[in-house]
């Protein structure tokens, strides 16, 4: 049987897998059950298994031959803490919690493809499977270099696939360069004086403050950004005050920055703090700038890139492959792999939401959206793609090794 008959002759059960975990939710760095349900397939599979890096992660070990040769694959684990619209049977059975994001198609394909390549494939190598925990919150792939992934598993280059709603069903997509933005929260603090609402010549107004700063900010967007980089600063939150006759005596703006270059960062932070300074002091108030820098960009390596798009090509067909997909400004921790190796993310078409089974909810079919549900028809795709990936990788090693960040 060639290899996408196999794949088909597994997905009933592929189906039943991700589903399961679909009803299972676990959070950030609390994947115990999904973690020991992977672990254990793996080993049944005759994998040799690491547990408990950064915390719930699995990774997974397939040597064959000889060679010193290793490349990684990635998938994500964590659900979302919010709550699930559909009523479908497999619906979440956790209040609170979802796989909203298509993690558990993500665990799904990878684990079909280390069946696999364990019982099917010839290669000489090593593929260490990383099934990582905390993509959502917490940095789970940081977290994982810092226990040693990447010295205790020495790979060549990494790569990462995502389901993607605004792909066609079966049609991928990539890019070279930033395929996903950075993700930066701000917080701002600003001290005034407080003061009766009808007498505010007596107070010192943080409110006002708040509201020039917010403004003065978009300035940094239109006036100081070089047009042609993208950059996002988004003032989410603006809180002050308990009551309509009483000036506070201090207000608080919260919000995202979003880049594609660290570059872009550095300009946006810098800004942002002589705004939030100054401003605040010309308004008679202090103020005071928060900045945490969560995830950086998403860079894809351009030979990577190249290689992964030739992967898809081969299964799909150019047509269904679009290699300069529009990047988005939304954000992923696969970027510290990106920083560190060299490596490549994928986008893989979840299609429009016809998929879904009766009972979903009325809201589309978007990541992070309560109606969401991963398209187990793309399941043998998914698994086909990385299983081809590993296939070309290793057919020449050599010159793929000497790919450079």
């Amino acid at each position: 049987m060639d290899m996408m008959a196999v794949l088909a002759s597994w997905h009933e059960e592929m189906t039943v897998i991700r589903r399961d975990l679909h009803a299972n939710p676990e959070l950030s760095f609390d994947e115990y059950q999904t973690a020991e349900k992977v672990a254990a397939r793996l080993e049944s599979w005759g994998l040799e298994v690491q547990r408990g890096l950064g915390g719930t992660g699995v990774v997974g070990i397939l040597k064959k031959g000889s060679s010193q040769h290793a490349i990684g694959l990635r998938a994500d684990m964590d659900a979302l803490p919010m709550q699930e619209m559909n009523t479908f049977a497999h619906a979440s059975q956790h209040d609170g919690k979802m796989h909203a994001c298509g993690h558990d198609g993500h665990t799904a394909m990878l684990l079909c493809a280390a069946r696999y390549l364990a019982s099917h494939a010839d290669f000489d190598g090593t593929v260490y499977f990383v099934f990582q925990p905390a993509e959502e919150f917490g940095a789970g792939a940081r977290q994982m270099m810092e226990d040693g992934l990447l010295t205790r598993f020495p790979m060549q280059a990494i790569f990462g696939l995502h389901n993607w709603p605004a792909l066609e069903e079966g049609s991928f997509g990539v890019t070279s360069g930033p395929i996903m933005a950075s993700s930066n929260q701000f917080h701002v603090a600003i001290r005034g004086r407080g003061a009766h609402g009808a007498m505010p010549h007596e107070g010192v107004d943080p409110v006002m403050a708040a509201v020039q700063i917010a403004q003065m900010f978009q300035t940094i967007i239109t006036q100081n950004r070089d047009p042609l980089e993208a950059a996002v600063i988004s003032v989410t939150q603006i809180h002050a005050g308990t009551a309509d006759n009483v000036i506070p005596e201090d207000a608080i703006l919260r919000g995202t920055v979003r880049t594609f270059s660290l570059e872009a960062l550095d300009l946006v932070e810098t800004r942002m703090r002589e705004i939030v300074e100054m401003a605040a002091a010309a308004m008679g108030c202090s103020g005071e700038l928060t900045f945490t820098r969560n995830y950086p960009p998403t860079i894809n390596h351009e030979t990577a890139t190249a290689f992964c798009a030739g992967v898809m090509q081969a299964l799909v067909g150019e047509s269904r492959v679009n290699a300069r997909v529009r990047p988005t400004m939304g954000a992923e921790d696969f970027a510290f792999y990106l920083q560190a190796i060299p490596g490549c993310y994928v986008w893989l078409g979840n299609g429009s939401g016809d998929h879904r089974l009766p009972g979903h909810g009325e809201a589309p079919c978007l990541l992070h959206n309560g109606a969401y549900d991963f398209n187990d028809a793309i399941l043998p795709l998914g698994a086909a793609y990385w299983i081809t990936l590993v296939q070309h990788w290793f057919t020449n090693p050599h010159q793929n090794s000497a790919w450079r960040l």
